[in-house]
């Protein structure tokens, strides 16, 4: 495995799992009132260009991440939505 590979590894593994938290507090709580529906909208589909910018370039790690990040950023911004 190359450098890049394990840099790609670890920041993608990173920044997913720090997702992790705010999904399952706004999951379990029911609650997304501190959260800004603007910029949960903008990162989601900032998500959706790395996602795609992973299979443009065959990353296997961008792929999983962005997908990953993806589903739960959706989720969040789908209780911002239906909690107005």
């Amino acid at each position: 495995m190359m450098w890049e590979d394990v840099f790609v590894t670890v920041a993608a593994t990173l920044t997913t799992a720090s997702f992790l938290p705010q999904a399952v507090k706004v999951v379990r709580t029911r609650q997304a009132d501190g959260i800004s529906l603007l910029m949960y909208a903008m990162f989601t589909v900032g998500v959706a260009f790395w996602l795609l910018y992973g299979i443009a370039v065959g990353s296997w790690q961008i792929m999983a991440a962005n997908a990953i990040t993806l589903s739960l950023a959706l989720v969040i911004l789908v209780m911002k939505v239906r909690a107005g």
